[in-house]
């Protein structure tokens, strides 16, 4: 079985350590518990990971998060990944610091990276952590 997880954050300094980058900051977290780096690749840093018999391909988009859509479609495509097996990590101001809520799909909200992807893929059904 092959998944595809995507941190959403933007690129560069000033981004580096905003609540924003938290998709970018979860997926650097993982790579460092399960040691592996990620690479340069189009429209993204990406690594590929297996875990538990499961294909993990991560993507951290190059992309500015509000056109992450890109390459989210790209990795599907590439890997062959169907929405249900996409899970988006990513930031929610309308959720208090430190908390977190699980969604199997549903609209993008006010989140313009989300609502980039829905577009871009033509569906909302994909999992996305907040």
């Amino acid at each position: 079985m092959k998944y595809l997880i995507v941190g959403l954050g933007n690129i560069g300094v000033e981004y580096e350590n905003t609540r924003h980058n938290i998709g970018f900051k979860a997926l650097d977290y993982f790579a460092e518990k399960h040691q592996f780096s990620f690479t340069s690749d189009r429209y993204a840093f990406s690594a590929t990971f297996r875990l538990k018999g499961r294909i993990l391909h991560l993507i951290k988009p190059t992309t500015f998060m509000n056109l992450s859509g890109k390459a989210v479609r790209y990795y599907m495509e590439k890997y062959q990944i169907p929405p249900e097996n996409i899970l988006i990590i990513t930031d929610d101001k309308d959720l208090p610091l430190g908390s977190w809520k699980v969604k199997s799909q549903g609209s993008g909200g006010t989140h313009n990276g989300l609502n980039h992807i829905i577009e871009t893929i033509d569906t909302s059904y994909f999992s996305r952590l907040r």
